[in-house]
């Protein structure tokens, strides 16, 4: 068995179940003969417009989309499309118009037009329209302040709340009594649409007439994990509960109940938080998680642990994250590398790249949350063959 070949297998077929395109067009197939205008803001945002697209047909006017710089489909494309890219994960002047223009487009749209809201995660960074009296500065400052403080998902949007006039409802205030349907793609504890994308679609103080639905969340992807596990003769043991806050202390509770664990393996979903220093290098939440866990591994032992995020990057970085094992020190430091300097300095991008441990996988189009995979194998199928690219 090539450990690390099954690793990425099991995280690819986590990636299918929660696809966004797949899910919002099972969900849309049945919809009302109305004609209809999407709305897809998030990191998922081109993935959920093409199942909507696909179910939909000609039943669809028109489709308006901010997505990551970088998350574009190029399929789409033509008449009636509007594609935005704007900043993730810190705001800046992309995100203040494409909010501004969001607000416009729902106010002013058609009577005879039914609004379908695409929501996933990174919809929070990706548009805003800022109370009177705040500043591009002060929303940068917020999210960069949260950022590096590892504030958790619940703190960090009521924040954003506070200082905009979209978030917390305000698109369904927009909306007033009209009709309309939200799909999200959950990245959230709780999967609350209150939460998920600072609430853009919450509901509102007396109800309101739109109709919500969680169509993909971590509880999905970790489920498939196990069950894809079984095609190759394992047995994983699943987290029920999301794993959260700091990522030293989830790299411990991890590594530990692996150890623990009678299975073949352990996997578990959730989304850890990082404290960064003011100057730090190359790496996000999950590389760091993964360069943790392999400090902590003892000389030969037979583990093997990937840790992703589900959207294909990792913080600011390209990374999707990073597959290690008790010979990942090792290898960055015959590279080169001064692994304890890095790990301090959060930079742990370049160690993991040295040990040519990194996962590559593009934008996925969908955006649960972070997956933490870890085997247990014989010695032999500790490295296997050279890790290949995803597609």
């Amino acid at each position: 068995m090539n450990a690390r070949r099954v690793l990425l297998e099991l995280f690819d077929s986590a990636l299918r179940a929660v696809n966004g395109r797949e899910r919002v067009e099972e969900r849309l197939r049945h919809a009302p003969d109305k004609r209809s205008a999407v709305f897809a803001i998030g990191k998922a945002a081109c993935a959920m417009s093409l199942g909507a697209r696909a179910a939909l047909g000609d039943r669809l006017e028109q489709i308006f989309i901010v997505t990551k710089e970088g998350h574009v489909d190029p399929q789409l494309q033509g008449e009636g499309v509007t594609l935005l890219e704007s900043a993730h994960p810190v705001p800046d002047a992309r995100s203040l118009e494409a909010g501004a223009e969001l607000a416009r487009r729902v106010a002013g749209l058609r009577e005879d037009l039914w609004p379908i809201f695409l929501i996933s995660g990174g919809s929070s960074s990706l548009v805003e329209l800022l109370r009177e009296g705040e500043t591009l500065e002060s929303l940068r400052t917020l999210n960069e302040r949260g950022l590096a403080a590892g504030w958790d998902i619940g703190k960090l949007n009521a924040e954003r709340t506070r200082i905009s006039q979209i978030k917390g409802g305000g698109i369904t205030r927009l909306l007033g009594q009209r009709d309309a349907l939200a799909l999200f793609i959950s990245d959230v504890p709780g999967d609350d649409p209150s939460v998920i994308g600072s609430g853009l679609l919450g509901q509102v103080d007396g109800g309101d007439p739109v109709t919500r639905h969680i169509v993909a969340n971590i509880s999905g992807a970790v489920r498939q994990v196990a069950d894809a596990a079984h095609a190759h003769g394992l047995d994983l043991e699943s987290r029920e509960t999301r794993f959260d806050g700091d990522v030293n202390a989830v790299a411990s509770e991890f590594l530990e109940a692996l150890r623990a664990t009678h299975a073949d393996g352990l996997v578990w979903g959730g989304e850890s938080t990082v404290t960064l220093p003011d100057v730090h290098g190359r790496g996000g939440r999950n590389t760091h998680l993964a360069l943790t866990i392999a400090r902590s591994l003892r000389p030969g032992e037979r583990l093997q642990i990937l840790a992703a995020g589900t959207d294909g990057t990792d913080g600011p970085t390209s990374d999707a994250g990073a597959i290690v094992d008790a010979h990942t020190i090792e290898r960055a430091t015959i590279a080169g590398c001064d692994v304890e300097r890095a790990w301090r300095e959060f930079d742990s991008g370049i160690v993991l790249e040295a040990a040519e441990d990194l996962v590559h996988t593009g934008p996925t189009g969908t955006n649960v949350g972070d997956i933490l995979i870890g085997l247990k194998q014989p010695a032999g199928a500790l490295r296997g063959d050279p890790l290949p690219r995803m597609l």
